[in-house]
């Protein structure tokens, strides 16, 4: 199996995951923020929704000029699950096009011309394509929690929902 074949296959598996905490997100809440320095709820779930397709358009340029990005505020969570559909589709889709010499190759990254980072693409792709997916996916979880949506389960049974459970 190819290393991009790999990718996608955790990035189908982690999507489904992801559109379940997503599917929790009431509408009413998407203005919500757990503190001033917080993305609001709406703002954190479309960035959510939006990163696989963002990052493997970065990880296709070599060299990437980071783009300055703004929070989305969506008008609902049917927005932001049209949003993640797309997005996991053209990353697939990227993706698929990508040998494992590509993805071996040093991607870099500038800032105004200037680059900031250097490393192997496979390496971008992994941390920010995948773990920070996750790490916002969490982080979403503690604002649904904050605000007592019962959570789906991840990994595993959350206190809402045992998916083990006879």
């Amino acid at each position: 199996m190819s290393l991009a074949a790999t990718l996608i296959q955790e990035l189908q598996m982690e999507s489904a995951t992801t559109r379940r905490v997503l599917e929790r997100v009431p509408d009413a809440k998407l203005g919500w923020a757990p503190h001033a320095k917080s993305r609001t709820l709406g703002q954190l779930a479309m960035h959510l929704a939006s990163n696989p397709a963002g990052v493997t358009t970065l990880a296709s340029q070599n060299p990437a000029d980071l783009p300055d990005v703004g929070d989305v505020d969506p008008t609902s969570i049917a927005e932001v699950l049209a949003a993640l559909d797309a997005s996991v589709a053209e990353a697939t889709r990227l993706l698929s096009g990508m040998s494992d010499e590509a993805l071996a190759e040093t991607w870099r990254a500038r800032v105004n011309g200037v680059e900031i980072m250097a490393l192997p693409r496979i390496t971008f792709l992994r941390s920010v394509l995948l773990n920070h997916w996750y790490h916002h996916r969490g982080q979403l979880s503690v604002y649904l929690r904050l605000l007592d949506v019962p959570l789906p389960s991840i990994y595993g049974p959350s206190a809402d929902e045992n998916p083990f459970a006879a």
